[in-house]
C-alpha cells in the first residue's frame, strides 16, 4: 500500500503581471513538490493595475509548459484557501535581505493561525533578482521595452493595457 503524501505548495501573490523572476521560482517549485498552485490574490487594498481574472489568464499562459502547476485565483485568507487545496507548503521568492523581515513577519503569522503550514523561500536566478511586478509597470506605463522581464504575452496585454 502506498502512503505517499502528495506535496502541494501554494505560491500565493497578486502577479501585476507575472514576470520571468515569478515563473523562475515557479518552474523550480515544479520540480520540488508535486504539485504548485499560482494563487493569484484579488488583493483590492493593493489597487492592481490588471484585472483578477487577466492575472489569472496570464500566469496560465505563462505556466502552460508546467503540467503539475495550476492557476487560481482567491479572496479569501491564505490559510483558508490552503485548507481547501490540501497544501501545506507556503512558497515565496526573496530577492533581497530586506524582503526577509517582511517574509518572516508573514511566514510567522501563516503559522499562527495554522501550525501546519511550513514556508519555503527559493531565492531567484541571478538575472532575475532585480525584476519586480512594479518596476514593470513603470516602464510598461512609460512605453519601455519590458520583453527581457515577462513572457511576450504578458508583454503584449501590458502593451494594450497602457496604450488603450
Amino acid at each position: 500500500m502506498n502512503n505517499h503524501r502528495v506535496n502541494i505548495a501554494v505560491y500565493p501573490g497578486t502577479f501585476d503581471p507575472i514576470t520571468n523572476g515569478h515563473f523562475d521560482l515557479i518552474e523550480r517549485g515544479a520540480r520540488m513538490f508535486d504539485k504548485v498552485v499560482i494563487a493569484v490574490a484579488a488583493s483590492p487594498g493593493k489597487r492592481p493595475s490588471l484585472e483578477l481574472e487577466t492575472r489569472i489568464t496570464l500566469a496560465q499562459k505563462v505556466c502552460a509548459s508546467l503540467p503539475n502547476v495550476e492557476v487560481i485565483g482567491f479572496s479569501t485568507l491564505l490559510t483558508t484557501m490552503m485548507h481547501e487545496q490540501g497544501a501545506t507548503i507556503i512558497l515565496r521568492g526573496l530577492r533581497a535581505v530586506s524582503d526577509f523581515e517582511y517574509e518572516l513577519q508573514l511566514a510567522n503569522m501563516n503559522r499562527a493561525q495554522n501550525p501546519e503550514l511550513e514556508s519555503v523561500f527559493l531565492t531567484p536566478a541571478v538575472e532575475n533578482s532585480y525584476i519586480s511586478s512594479t518596476i514593470v509597470r513603470e516602464i510598461a506605463k512609460l512605453g519601455g521595452d519590458i520583453s527581457p522581464l515577462v513572457h511576450p504575452q504578458v508583454a503584449e496585454a501590458l502593451h494594450k493595457h497602457y496604450t488603450t
